[in-house]
């Protein structure tokens, strides 16, 4: 199976299959410091289009070298799925976004994934958000999967549609009632158990304040790694992802201590606690490194 943490995937770039720069955004050469990719086979390419992309995607995937982002495909459907599944190439690919992921279509997803070399992050975007019933039941389903599965998605803009609702750039979805209601739910119900989950679109793609504040947002309520829009994203990301020195310095001390509990800057600090956060925390600063103090701080 591929091996890769959630840590790793930083900014994911949803590129539409019919982007004219698709091979040398997947090769590295247009954006080298971009964590992930996804090849949008589904709402990036309108119905006129999709009749050519499989025989385009044959080609792409014979032409391209080993991807240097992580590589995913988002197909339309299942049977789109399995149709890649036997093309020329596809090894190349880490994985799979699995579109509008439900209870009635996670078998048939799942079947074709089984004991397949392939990560795979299931998109939770229909009725199961508001039930929490049917959102445990996914929950169990995936279980068995939890190797394959990096994070599990939500789709934030298809939850604000059937609430009736949309945000403004200046807006977080948590400071709203219903959405914040309904991704507190999906957090608790997927995190208690080990899963990790993505942060939602921000899709005020020229503000960078507000996108920066989406980002702090999103790792405040313990979601990391984001679907981004923009190029200009990506720095941005991988920025907010660098860890505070002294963050770090405390989760360390929590990872290599022996002791069940112990004071740490005038903080209890219980190790089994709070050793998920610590490990975290650990990683990203293995990924992204530490984050420095300003100059104007230096002086």
């Amino acid at each position: 199976m591929k091996n890769m943490d959630y840590t790793e995937l930083g900014a994911t770039l949803f590129v539409p299959f019919v982007h004219k720069d698709r091979e040398a955004i997947a090769c590295g050469e247009k954006y080298p410091q971009l964590g992930s990719m996804v090849l949008e086979t589904e709402d990036g390419v309108n119905a006129a289009a999709f009749s050519e992309v499989s025989q385009s995607l044959q080609v792409f995937l014979q032409n391209i070298k080993t991807p240097k982002p992580y590589l995913f495909i988002r197909p339309r459907n299942a049977a789109f799925l399995q149709e890649l599944l036997a093309f020329e190439g596809i090894e190349k690919v880490d994985g799979f976004i699995l579109p509008k992921f439900s209870l009635t279509n996670a078998a048939e997803y799942l079947e074709l994934l089984k004991e397949r070399d392939f990560l795979f992050m299931p998109s939770i975007e229909g009725d199961e958000l508001f039930e929490q019933s049917k959102l445990l039941q996914l929950r169990e389903i995936l279980l068995p999967y939890k190797k394959q599965i990096p994070l599990v998605r939500f789709g934030l803009e298809d939850m604000l549609r059937q609430l009736g609702m949309r945000r403004e750039c200046k807006e977080s979805v948590f400071d709203m009632s219903a959405p914040a209601s309904v991704l507190g739910v999906f957090i608790a119900a997927f995190k208690s158990v080990g899963f990790a989950i993505s942060g939602g679109v921000y899709p005020c793609f020229s503000d960078m304040e507000g996108f920066e504040r989406d980002v702090k947002r999103d790792l405040k309520e313990g979601l990391f790694s984001k679907t981004i829009i923009h190029p200009l994203q990506i720095e941005i990301l991988n920025r907010l992802y660098r860890v505070d020195e002294a963050a770090f310095d405390e989760s360390l001390q929590i990872y290599m201590s022996d002791e069940a509990a112990f004071a740490q800057n005038a903080k209890m600090a219980e190790t089994a606690t709070m050793m998920p956060h610590a490990i975290e925390i650990i990683k990203r600063a293995q990924v992204y490194g530490l984050s420095l103090p300003e100059q104007s701080e230096i002086n």
